[in-house]
């Protein structure tokens, strides 16, 4: 049973039927570790003494906030005569593999992570879309790639729109996918901007010279392995901690979800300008295709369906 990170009391439902379970987590591993920051915090890697107990501090926060779920889950677990557990981690260390998609020299402290965990790789294809997401890059100017969320998030269309006013104020082809949030129409877009709904990342990102981006973990991973640089104005979840990791590769730089459109023309014009923020994604980039398997997630669920679930007592 392959369970989303988002649903864990499914994996209850797994120990109840004794089937092995397997729990796939998007992007970086989630759980507090000793050098990794906490989920969602935006923190860099703990410095000195201080950072550590900051990161404690916030470890612990983030886990009594699971733990509010926890009665719940146990009152259903005792309804399958399964015993009860105490907080997230408990969840996870009854689960065969922990599989993390995404490359462990991303993520910070993969070395510091617990024995059922597998860094199995991004998982970067792009499916064609049934809106026609192609794109035939006509060439010009460098081209900046704006992508949001394929989730509906808060304050989406401001950023896209002030992402598309400072483009208009750059000599760049700008292209803004606007996803769920808000229809092309919406975008009041210069001249120079191109608005579409959707647009396939593979096809669009070797022809790339910036992306501005949320931080969500696909359009982050997508556009390192392309070797392209970022300016990252995360709007929440996951994407404050992707940020960290642009800014700790070199590989960008981390703006306000409030920034205006001055201060995005600002950033822009730093990644595009400043050589550095190129090489360190031409770097990552290097490293993330050689730590590729393709065949790494097929692998660990064959090897975890063979294997015999943790039994509860």
């Amino acid at each position: 049973m392959v369970v989303d990170t988002l649903i864990p009391s499914a994996l209850s439902g797994a120990e109840a039927a004794g089937r092995p379970s397997v729990l796939l987590m998007h992007g970086p591993y989630l759980m507090p570790r000793p050098g990794a920051p906490p989920l969602g915090s935006g923190f860099m890697p703990a410095r000195g003494r201080l950072g550590h107990w900051r990161d404690r501090a916030a470890a612990s926060l983030l886990m009594r906030v699971f733990r509010t779920g926890m009665p719940a889950l146990n009152q259903a677990r005792a309804e399958f005569g399964l015993a009860p557990i105490r907080d997230l981690g408990d969840v996870l260390d009854g689960v065969g593999r922990v599989l993390v998609c995404t490359s462990p020299s991303y993520d910070f402290a993969a070395a510091d992570v617990p024995g059922n965990v597998r860094y199995v790789g991004p998982q970067l294809d792009d499916e064609v879309g049934d809106a026609g997401g192609t794109w035939d890059d006509p060439g010009g100017p460098p081209l900046v790639l704006v992508g949001l969320s394929s989730t509906v998030m808060s304050h989406e269309p401001e950023l896209m729109q002030r992402a598309a006013d400072a483009l208009g104020q750059l000599p760049v082809r700008g292209l803004v996918t606007t996803g769920p949030a808000a229809g092309p129409a919406a975008i009041r877009a210069p001249a120079n901007v191109s608005v579409r709904r959707w647009v396939r990342h593979a096809d669009v990102l070797p022809s790339c010279s910036a992306v501005l981006t949320h931080g969500g973990h696909g359009t982050v991973i997508k556009a390192l392995a392309a070797g392209v640089p970022l300016v990252v104005a995360p709007l929440g979840r996951d994407q404050p901690g992707n940020a960290a990791r642009v800014v700790h590769a070199g590989a960008g730089l981390r703006v306000s979800r409030k920034a205006s459109a001055a201060g995005l023309r600002q950033a822009l014009g730093r990644v595009l300008d400043e050589p550095r923020f190129r090489a360190a994604a031409r770097r990552m980039a290097a490293t993330l295709a050689a730590e590729r398997d393709d065949d790494l997630v097929v692998d660990e669920l064959q090897r975890a369906a063979l294997e015999r679930p943790a039994v509860s007592h």
